[in-house]
């Protein structure tokens, strides 16, 4: 289970630079940043890239199915993080690279989790499960039109990205999976084979 510490550098990473661009003030600390102010924009790669602070009071892709479902939406992904706790746990054999997606997965959501909980409360404008996720990766290419809504201006934070990368590995781990566990029926077959002779 120390895969568990990858998911812990996932979310203090995320966290971090979160409040690297939102900026915090803790004035019993003397702490006060002021990070970006909402929608500024630092070109990295015109044109492609950029450093933008955005909050997304929705899920992915700025979908926002409304404030009635922002608690529902924590609670799937409360439930869905237990899950995956559980799966890693009962996986606690499997290859490393397929416990290391699912600790990957985990870090992601628990980062953006923290955000809808407690960004509300802590930055004063909601109350708890109220809060909105920042992102700030401004990737943008190939825009398109469907539905009267543009696609190709992607803003993601680093737990978006671990979320994609980890099922990515996740998906990729599954084949390497299966195979060492055929590999390792092979071998208890031929140690039971051995026993017989």
């Amino acid at each position: 289970m120390r895969v568990l510490f990858v998911s812990f550098a996932i979310v203090l990473l995320d966290q971090i630079s979160k409040l690297f661009i939102k900026g915090i003030s803790i004035p019993f600390l003397k702490i006060n940043f002021h990070g970006m102010y909402a929608g500024q924009r630092i070109p990295v790669v015109d044109g492609l890239f950029n450093i933008s602070f955005a909050e997304n009071p929705g899920i992915a892709f700025g979908i926002y199915p409304g404030d009635n479902f922002k608690l529902l939406i924590c609670l799937f992904t409360i439930a869905a993080s237990i899950f995956l706790f559980y799966y890693l746990y009962r996986s606690r054999n499997s290859i490393f690279n397929f416990r290391l997606s699912i600790a990957i997965i985990i870090g992601g959501a628990l980062g953006n989790l923290i955000d809808r909980m407690f960004y509300g409360i802590i930055f004063g404008y909601g109350g708890i499960f109220h809060g909105k996720v920042v992102d700030f990766f401004n990737l943008n290419f190939f825009n398109f039109f469907i539905f009267n809504r543009l696609f190709g201006n992607y803003v993601f934070n680093v737990a978006d990205m671990a979320v994609t990368f980890g099922v990515i590995m996740f998906l990729f781990s599954l084949d390497k999976k299966k195979a060492a566990g055929k590999e390792g029926d092979i071998a208890i077959e031929n140690i039971l084979a051995d026993d017989k002779k």
